[in-house]
């Protein structure tokens, strides 16, 4: 008995994935499941199981390629020896592996050269990549295929449109772009060319929209975390043996925003066309740095939580982001960013909005500094926030506003208790 390997339901308004890598070649023995393929969406990436245990008989949709909700990826014979494998398969398997060689003959030849490699256009673009391509008046030489074979995909389509590829296309008269320069020959031997993935094309398509899109504007201000210290040092101990979580400050500043979110509802505000949408909620979007690039899962509800709950839920999401294995509901939703940088030393940053948000709040690293607190200089551990801000939407009085009210509950946390 054969049972097919499909795409499952990828989240909402998401209609396609690529399938990124198979974790198992044609013959493995598979567990019902097991995850044994991955495919890459314009948000996350998603492990497919294996629907029954048996062999992996054949691989339809290979990595690199583009596959529809629904679609087929590959088929599972039941039984515990492999079969033999189809003609068909093993033609599929070697075309692969010739296409694969070829791309990599052309980009290592490339590469000693010091010309950009060219890659292969054998396959046509993806449907969905060609429909994209005709409404935006774009031609198949302004946009790099990231597919296997050098196909091009919706992403690749998407990454063009936001670097003005269709505004050089309506507009011949402009002059175009020019070409990256050729590196050295003895540079060029020393360099790699690596596609971007999926999640990294549409995080630097994102951030682009934000910047061309939004009025941004960046405000600062400066907390003492002396008081959220001394509470966390005397009570984490307890708090860790009650919860089952370490209590770390993403707790206080995840509460300390949605106070000032409830005060400042513009913060937590977004432009739809002519309106402004005002959200009665706060979904705190945590931002986490992974290998594959950032992500930012959503603790629904911050507002609604204790300190404990958002701990715990921060927590989970950052291991499933580690991990790879965050669900469309866990990225989706959020009202406004949270982004601390201080993890990695930053002292100062001006954090890009997480369209269509139109607020992000910068953390960052704690540093003893001096300072003047009643009229004597004495040593405390300070940080810099930093709030970016849509000032189509937010005044620059609400943005300090906002900024105020977080430094005042950090360093009088008792506020966040008493609700003042």
């Amino acid at each position: 008995m054969t049972t097919e390997i499909r795409v499952p339901t990828l989240g909402e308004s998401v209609s396609e994935a690529t399938v990124g890598r198979w974790y198992k070649k044609v013959g493995d023995t598979i567990a019902a499941d097991e995850p044994i393929v991955e495919l890459e969406t314009d948000k996350v990436t998603v492990e497919v199981p294996a629907p029954a245990a048996g062999v992996l008989q054949e691989i339809v949709a290979k990595e690199g390629d583009t596959v529809a909700l629904n679609g087929l990826l590959g088929t599972i014979a039941e039984g515990a020896a492999a079969p033999a494998a189809k003609p068909e398969a093993i033609a599929q398997a070697a075309g692969a592996s010739a296409a694969s060689t070829t791309a990599e003959a052309i980009e290592k030849t490339a590469a000693q050269s010091g010309q950009p490699p060219i890659e292969p256009r054998d396959r046509p673009p993806a449907p969905s990549a060609a429909k994209l391509m005709a409404e935006n008046n774009l031609s198949a030489d302004q946009v790099a295929g990231s597919g296997r074979e050098g196909q091009i995909l919706k992403g690749d389509v998407l990454a063009a449109i936001a670097s003005g590829a269709s505004a050089a296309a309506s507009a011949p008269a402009a002059a175009p772009q020019a070409p990256r320069a050729p590196s050295a020959p003895e540079d060029a031997a020393r360099e790699e060319r690596v596609k971007m993935t999926r999640l990294r094309q549409t995080i630097a398509r994102r951030l682009k929209d934000a910047q061309n899109t939004a009025a941004m504007l960046t405000t600062f201000n400066e907390v003492d975390l002396s008081a959220v210290m001394d509470l966390r040092k005397k009570y984490k101990d307890l708090f860790e043996k009650k919860h089952g979580v370490k209590l770390g400050f993403m707790g206080f500043f995840t509460k300390a925003t949605c106070y000032a979110l409830k005060e400042i509802p513009a913060v937590n505000a977004e432009i739809d066309g002519t309106d402004i949408i005002y959200k009665n909620y706060c979904h705190i979007g945590v931002a986490v740095g992974t290998d594959r690039g950032l992500v930012v899962p959503v603790v629904r509800d911050a507002d609604q939580m204790s300190i404990a709950e958002i701990e715990k839920e921060i927590a989970r999401l950052g291991q499933a982001a580690r991990d790879g294995k965050l669900s469309m509901a866990d990225m989706q939703g959020g009202t406004f960013t949270i982004s601390n940088g201080g993890v990695y030393g930053s002292l100062m940053s001006t954090p890009i909005l997480n369209a269509p948000q139109s607020g992000i709040l910068g953390m960052h690293k704690i540093q003893e500094r001096p300072v003047v607190v009643g009229g004597q200089i004495v040593i405390r551990p300070m940080m810099y926030l930093a709030l970016s801000y849509d000032h189509r939407i937010v005044d620059g009085k609400e943005a300090v506003t906002f900024l105020v009210r977080i430094k005042e509950v950090l360093e009088d946390p008792e506020r966040l208790v008493l609700d003042l």
